[in-house]
């Protein structure tokens, strides 16, 4: 999208449900083998009696609605901030919304609120985002 393009106000949402799989790919990708994510016996154990994603596994959600649906392809993401609210479990159905709140068009950046929510709609991930909107080739 070209960045004459967007409007304070836009918005994109993507749906994913997570998964097992989804959760050892990203710990055996990122090393987080942290056993809150990855073992059942020890998980059962702990704060939430069961296995939960890795925060960033739910941060990279918003990370794709930004580079492949607004701004998309192109997008460079200089800064995030995150506040994880609620755990993400194996079997959850996140929604993830970005909003453009903000533009710059002296330097091309959009800002754009941030979140995630369950299938219960409670949030789990809320936050905003700084990025440059190049235009691709």
């Amino acid at each position: 999208m070209r960045f004459e393009d967007l409007s304070v106000g836009q918005e994109a949402t993507a749906r994913r449900t997570i998964t097992e799989a989804d959760i050892h790919a990203f710990a055996a990708v990122s090393g987080d083998r942290n056993p809150a994510h990855v073992d059942h016996i020890w998980a059962a154990a702990f704060r939430f009696k069961g296995p939960v994603a890795h925060g960033m596994l739910t941060a990279a959600l918003v990370s794709a609605v930004l580079g492949m649906q607004l701004p998309g392809p192109g997008t460079i993401y200089l800064s995030q901030t995150l506040r994880f609210t609620g755990p993400v479990r194996p079997g959850d159905t996140i929604t993830t919304r970005v909003e453009v709140t903000a533009l710059e068009p002296a330097r091309r950046l959009a800002r754009l609120a941030t979140t995630c929510t369950n299938q219960r709609g409670e949030t789990v991930l809320d936050g905003e985002a700084t990025v440059l909107v190049e235009e691709g080739p």
